[in-house]
């Protein structure tokens, strides 16, 4: 049936529901030819016409195809569901090929001295890719070129997967009304005390107010990619930003398997109290904290769709 508004098709899990892939290639061929008989169709994706004919009738009854003027075509609630039905696949395969990768050698840091042959095991510490002298772990290799300790080795005969945890992002709000407020230098010491890997904070007030709370490094400019990054490597971030500009931070994480988040509310009126669940426009109240664990809408506490 039509995507219900407000609700997106669900890329390759749409093709779960049985007769869909069948009803697709169906509306497709009469969008394109427009055929006069089914037997046509029938032939063309290896159906008898009978079942061309129950398929018909079932995207007849959901107001997706019509047989008009003598040919069969899709309605335009038809068109728009192939639009979005395939446009919705195409970017849910994409995203799964970009992590099908067929690696046959890499460059990794060495973290021992290493001669040419050397077997070697790969690991990820603080998002980078080490090499060390071992045979025995999830990923393993044979060292192409020798290097010393601290260099960049080429690794090739790779075997097996190198499991990539993704590292959590933590988000602590602003109120408008705070950045004013000395009280939240103080918070956010906390928080950049006990930040780990990288520590980011988009726009003007945001980013004073941490510079002002820590003498490490602050990232400011593009923030959403380099904590999506980070992230995908098993580094953790934590990112600081105006209560309202929110939602829109969210949005970077709308994928198939987004990191976990957690949300906290800074605003110098106590501490972070347990997860509360709140609709997504309802704005957190200090000490509230909600957390996201797998998609958007829990994050901003709204029912996960089946």
């Amino acid at each position: 049936m039509p995507p219900r508004r407000g609700v997106r098709p669900n890329g390759l899990a749409t093709l779960r529901r049985g007769g869909t892939v069948t009803e697709l290639l169906f509306l497709f061929e009469c969008a394109t030819h427009e055929p006069p008989q089914l037997r046509p169709i029938a032939e063309s994706l290896g159906l008898t016409v009978q079942a061309a004919s129950h398929s018909f009738r079932r995207l007849q009854e959901r107001g997706l195809a019509e047989y008009r003027d003598g040919r069969y075509r899709p309605s335009v609630q038809g068109v728009a569901w192939l639009h979005e039905t395939f446009g919705e696949l195409l970017r849910d395969l994409g995203e799964r090929t970009e992590r099908l990768h067929l690696i046959r050698s890499c460059r990794a840091v060495a973290l021992d001295d290493l001669a040419t042959g050397d077997r070697v095991t790969l690991g990820l510490s603080g998002g980078l890719l080490g090499a060390r002298r071992g045979s025995t772990g999830p990923s393993r290799g044979r060292v192409l070129t020798s290097a010393r300790r601290g260099d960049l080795v080429t690794v090739g005969e790779l075997e097996g997967i190198l499991p990539l945890p993704r590292g959590p992002i933590r988000i602590f709000t602003l109120p408008g009304e705070s950045v004013d407020d000395p009280s939240v230098v103080e918070e956010l010491r906390a928080v950049a005390r006990t930040a780990k890997g990288l520590l980011a904070a988009p726009g003007l007030e945001p980013y004073h107010l941490l510079r002002r709370a820590t003498d490490g490094p602050v990232q400011r400019f593009g923030v959403g990619p380099a904590v999506r990054e980070a992230s995908r490597v098993g580094v953790d971030s934590t990112v600081v930003l105006l209560e309202s500009e929110l939602p829109r931070f969210l949005e970077q994480f709308d994928e198939p398997e987004p990191p976990a988040l957690t949300i906290s509310r800074l605003g110098g009126r106590g501490g972070r109290s347990g997860s509360t669940r709140r609709g997504r426009d309802d704005p957190l109240q200090p000490g509230e904290e909600r957390r996201k664990v797998g998609d958007r809408g829990r994050a901003r506490g709204e029912e996960p769709r089946a």
